[in-house]
């Protein structure tokens, strides 16, 4: 049996879909700063966001890597509602001994520092604090 695997090679139109949805993300986002700074309406800003992110995706669903990716957060988002979430009480227990493990082990430090620090300056250069 063989074990290679198989590799999709992308065309340069493929490519450069993916590099104008970029372009038109970057654009979006520029759009929406540059639209907020010139104290345009917030609606308005936000509309050149959205329509920049818009035309990226339809240029993306276009391309194979595109549908490739779409694909793959389709399947991401699947598997996290699969996840199963702590209750309210179990986050705050298990909030509660992190944050006892911390304050144990920053003391653990604190006093191995004293310790070192009354070894090095005290006992062995013989500087008095």
């Amino acid at each position: 049996m063989s074990n290679q695997s198989v590799q999709t090679v992308s065309t340069s139109n493929d490519k450069f879909k993916v590099a104008l949805a970029v372009v038109a993300t970057i654009a979006g986002v520029v759009g929406f700063f540059y639209l907020k700074g010139q104290n345009k309406p917030a609606l308005v800003a936000a509309g050149a966001l959205v329509a920049g992110l818009v035309f990226a995706v339809l240029l993306l669903w276009t391309s194979t890597t595109g549908r490739e990716f779409l694909s793959f957060a389709k399947e991401s988002v699947r598997e996290t509602k699969k996840v199963v979430w702590p209750t309210r009480r179990e986050a705050t227990q298990i909030t509660g001994i992190v944050f006892a493990f911390v304050v144990v082990t920053a003391i653990f430090l604190w006093g191995t520092d004293k310790v070192l620090e009354f070894l090095l300056y005290d006992l062995v250069l013989g500087w008095k604090n």
